[in-house]
């Protein structure tokens, strides 16, 4: 049987859920390893929609997080209460800022946030089981409140978002975008992806890192 790894999604589209290309990224890099993967999303309403040509808060539309994540599962995706760790052998979240606005509040309350209590419920038993954690773009920011402090992570180079992660007890690294940083004691592996990348080829090498650093996590 191949491994399996539970993809953890926030809707679609960078500014209001997840980032399309690191989401589709991580799935190819998935499907070329012979992993197999399993969408899933809470079952919640967004923060709010945005329109990602003008940049501006849509008003008098809701939209659901899991209905928006099924268009880039190409539907094959369940709601997050219903992903059990038995059935996996890791899990990753791509970014995108509806992991600042779904998945948590950070984008609203900064190091004061909190995560989506279904998403600590669903990530609690990754970790204390020791099964790999991969972490893109602005989601390595939830690591602190999401599995504890004391966790090495990156979000590249944004001194904003790095100072709330040390202020929280996480432990930042500075990371090229085309690099990963791995804290193998607690299994968790994160890259800048479009927190630095200009070019789908650059977020491309650091993700495919990752995906290769938690198949090789994996196996130990």
């Amino acid at each position: 049987m191949s491994k399996q790894v539970a993809v953890i999604l926030s809707g679609c589209g960078v500014q209001d859920g997840s980032e399309i290309y690191e989401t589709t990224l991580t799935l190819l890099r998935l499907d070329q390893l012979g992993i197999g993967y399993r969408c899933f999303a809470p079952d919640i309403m967004q923060l709010h929609v945005i329109d990602h040509r003008s940049g501006e808060t849509v008003e008098g539309e809701p939209r659901s997080v899991l209905v928006e994540s099924a268009r880039l599962a190409r539907g094959n995706i369940a709601p997050l209460e219903e992903l059990e760790v038995d059935e996996f052998d890791a899990v990753i979240l791509p970014g995108g800022f509806g992991a600042a606005k779904n998945l948590s509040n950070f984008a609203e309350a900064g190091s004061d946030m909190e995560p989506l209590p279904e998403l600590v419920e669903a990530l609690a038993p990754f970790y204390q089981a020791r099964k790999p954690i991969g972490l893109m773009c602005i989601t390595p920011a939830l690591v602190p409140k999401l599995l504890g402090p004391g966790i090495a992570v990156t979000v590249g180079h944004d001194p904003g978002v790095s100072g709330a992660i040390s202020s929280m007890g996480g432990l930042h690294r500075s990371c090229g975008v085309e690099d990963i940083v791995v804290d193998f004691e607690n299994r968790v592996v994160t890259t800048p992806a479009y927190m630095l990348a200009t070019r789908i080829g650059e977020a491309a090498t650091g993700i495919f890192k990752l995906v290769d650093r938690i198949d090789e996590l994996m196996d130990l």
